[in-house]
């Protein structure tokens, strides 16, 4: 079994089914700056990948899924979360779900550009728009490359309305954009918690906010006059699960209005990275989580079907269903999504020149 790496969710080069960035300082809440140039240097070196893409909103067929367009910035995520549902994705361009996916980051140099060109196509219409729904648009490069600063500013121009979710503090950059927006109804943001406990979120997450510096970003938003959210995402049986209802009364507590949560997912590569990464930091319990699991989907470790995929089934499910609305009623928490106007949207500026062409 591999041994795990300081800031990685994983070091295993898994194979697929298919088959350094310097950083300036930036207040993530863990205030271990030494301590991240360290791992730096310990761990495997993140490499950021420029693409020039075709298109970049991406259509929503799934009915388990409150939005009908989304855009993600980048592909793979140097958050290293071991649960990520999006590490498979990393498979169609030949790299590894595992390591790869969060040490090469590609980044979608030109999705401002292309975004302003699809919403000034003749007939677009605006939709319900959700951004970092796969990676985190505000994941470390981001404070480099400002790529998600670019989209929002051309959502801004054409006053269309976003949500966006995210477990970054970096968010808060630029609450010059999203405030004046939410104060219009075009934006509410969701702030992704999964757990209260620093030395899980270390593990679980280990490049993204400690949980304590999620909670002032909550703060943040609210205090903006930004709708909020929290997302108590995914829900791991016996490892975070216990938390659901203390991890919502605190965000509740910093200004969330709003909750949501999805259980744990293990679509392809996720399943033995994930299973590896029990071994590794939980192994008196690993068993006992995956039992749960499987209970949960049907005696299988993962379950793709609509309907089911976010939620599971069986008695655990419905209980921890349960809980989650009783907790919600509790403390005010609405569970459905932020209304955002779409009347209010006009074509951007057009792009202009050579760029027309493609």
């Amino acid at each position: 079994m591999l041994a795990p790496a300081k800031g990685r969710g994983t070091v295993w080069a898994i194979e697929h089914r298919f088959a350094g960035q310097s950083r300036e300082a930036l207040d993530d809440g863990w205030g271990t700056l030494q301590q991240a140039a360290e791992e730096e240097a310990s761990s495997p070196a993140t490499r950021v990948l420029d693409e020039e893409v075709r298109s970049i909103l991406t259509g929503n067929d799934s009915p388990d899924i409150g939005f009908d367009l989304s855009i993600n910035p980048y592909r793979g995520c140097e958050h290293g979360c071991s649960y990520c549902y999006a590490r498979p994705t990393h498979s169609y361009l030949n790299l590894s779900p595992g390591v790869d996916f969060e040490t090469r980051i590609i980044a979608k140099v030109n999705a401002a550009e292309r975004l302003r060109q699809a919403l000034s196509a003749r007939g677009y219409a605006p939709a319900y728009l959700n951004i970092g729904s796969a990676t985190d648009a505000y994941q470390p490069v981001e404070r480099r490359l400002r790529i998600t600063r670019g989209v929002l500013e051309v959502l801004h121009e054409a006053r269309h309305p976003f949500s966006l979710v995210t477990k970054s503090s970096l968010v808060e950059r630029d609450l010059d954009i999203i405030g004046p927006m939410a104060a219009q109804g075009l934006a509410a943001v969701y702030v992704s918690i999964t757990t209260l406990d620093s030395a899980l979120a270390r593990a679980l997450e280990p490049r993204a906010a400690s949980p304590q510096r999620r909670l002032r970003t909550i703060e943040a938003l609210a205090r903006a006059g930004v709708p909020v959210g929290v997302s108590v995402s995914p829900v791991i049986p016996f490892l975070n699960e216990p938390e659901l209802e203390r991890v919502l009364e605190a965000a509740r507590d910093a200004g969330a209005s709003r909750a949501f949560s999805i259980v744990l997912r293990l679509p392809w590569e996720v399943n033995p990275l994930f299973q590896n990464w029990l071994e590794q930091h939980v192994p008196d319990k690993a068993a006992r989580i995956m039992a749960r699991v499987r209970e949960m989907r049907g005696g299988r470790d993962n379950d793709a079907r609509f309907g089911s995929r976010m939620t599971g089934q069986g008695v655990w499910a419905d209980l921890l269903r349960q809980r989650f609305v009783k907790a919600c009623a509790r403390l005010g928490l609405g569970r459905q999504r932020t209304e955002l106007d779409l009347t209010q949207f006009r074509p951007p500026a057009a792009v202009s020149g050579q760029a027309q062409l493609f």
